[in-house]
């Protein structure tokens, strides 16, 4: 490489500056986010695409359109994690910041990691799948945001009902659309009630019925409050209508899904305590592949929960995770350890045993999806099931 170029991107504009390999500056440009700005950038760029290297800053969505208009032409772009650039600039003792600067610490940090650094192509695949994953995951949050709410509403305007029926099942919340409370329930009648929560529940039948959701609206001490029924016919309404946005993009993401992937769901829901939608987030926001770790520590590190801890002569700090990996991956690893705790006897034996050992609750769930990450990592390179009391993974 006798050529670098940073770039420091933002959503309406980019700067690029090239240094040869003698650090000296060999060109600096501002252009725009579109394929003016793009083609401005090509032609300063040598004929020789083997000859030189750009660099970018991987942001949240702005640098995406760049990257693949230079790597679907033919151009070595190595998307780099901004923590990195952080650091590097730290070595300056200059405060000064401006997105000119930026390009050029970017084409920096290139002249001098380049030996570490990759080049990326973008993969369509994998991007479009962690996009669906992420928005699996915020829907989610939503249903659970929502239940809690419509619980505490219940709470006050009707609070047996949780006690005689599922609140959440397709009849129980079709029935709070039109009737939110004791109160209105009590008001309607028992034919209105019956037609809405058993004859329109399409074969699938209530856990109650009418006559004791009746019995229990006549007892209820719950109040009459318009203000909490609209908030909660409303609330009901949106849950059913979430609740169908995470069947389609749930129904989409296992269409995208290639036979490799298909095969390592099988593998990791072969743990007891692995579901399906799980499994498929954790490869998805693993990167599909487990060849792209060298080893399970990488893997780790890739997700965040690698230890860091601060020692200074005498001095040395508590050891907490470092956090500086994919939050989506150590939210799915997080969620998959306190899983196999319940109900896999492996872990589950494991995590008491640094409990016993002094560990607090925390740590040991932590320590324990250490095993399991190790665990996964051995299975899926090895394409072998989980079976427990078999093979020992350590």
């Amino acid at each position: 490489m006798n050529c670098f170029v940073g770039i420091d991107v933002s959503k309406e504009k980019f700067d690029a500056c090239g240094i040869g390999e003698q650090g000296e500056k060999v060109f600096s440009l501002a252009c725009t986010m579109d394929r003016e700005g793009f083609e401005k950038l090509v032609v300063r760029l040598p004929e020789d695409k083997t000859s030189f290297l750009l660099g970018m800053e991987s942001t949240a969505s702005y640098h995406i359109a760049l990257l693949s208009y230079l790597t679907a032409n033919g151009y070595k772009v190595a998307v780099i994690n901004p923590l990195l650039i952080n650091g590097f600039s730290k070595r300056s003792l200059r405060k000064t910041k401006t997105d000119r600067k930026d390009a050029l610490m970017i084409a920096q940090f290139l002249m001098q990691e380049q030996a570490t650094l990759s080049a990326q192509v973008p993969d369509c695949l994998t991007t479009e799948l962690k996009d669906l994953a992420r928005r699996r995951e915020k829907l989610a949050d939503h249903v659970t945001s929502l239940k809690a709410d419509m619980k505490r509403l219940l709470s006050v305007i009707f609070p047996e009902l949780e006690h005689i029926t599922g609140v959440f099942t397709k009849s129980t919340l079709r029935l709070l659309i039109e009737y939110p409370s004791a109160h209105a329930i009590r008001k309607a009648g028992y034919s209105f009630v019956e037609d809405i929560f058993v004859t329109r529940s399409r074969g699938n039948k209530p856990q109650a019925s009418a006559k004791t959701l009746m019995e229990a609206a006549a007892s209820s001490v719950g109040i009459a409050s318009p203000a909490k029924e609209l908030v909660l016919k409303q609330e009901a309404s949106l849950l059913i209508h979430v609740q169908e946005q995470m069947k389609e993009v749930t129904k989409l993401l296992k269409t995208l899904l290639n036979e490799r992937m298909k095969q390592d769901i099988e593998i990791l829901c072969s743990i007891k305590g692995v579901g399906e939608n799980t499994a498929m987030n954790f490869l998805i926001e693993m990167g599909t592949e487990v060849e792209m770790y060298e080893n399970d520590k990488k893997l780790i590190a890739a997700s965040g929960l690698d230890p860091s801890t601060y020692q200074s002569g005498k001095y040395e700090g508590k050891s907490r995770i470092s956090k500086r990996g994919n939050r989506h991956l150590r939210r799915v690893i997080w969620l998959m350890a306190t899983k196999v705790i319940i109900n896999n006897g492996l872990f589950r034996t494991y995590f008491y045993k640094r409990r016993n050992e002094g560990l607090p609750y925390k740590k040991a769930v932590l320590a324990t999806a250490h095993k399991l990450i190790r665990v996964i990592f051995v299975m899926l390179s090895r394409k072998s099931f989980f079976i427990e009391g078999g093979i020992k993974y350590s």
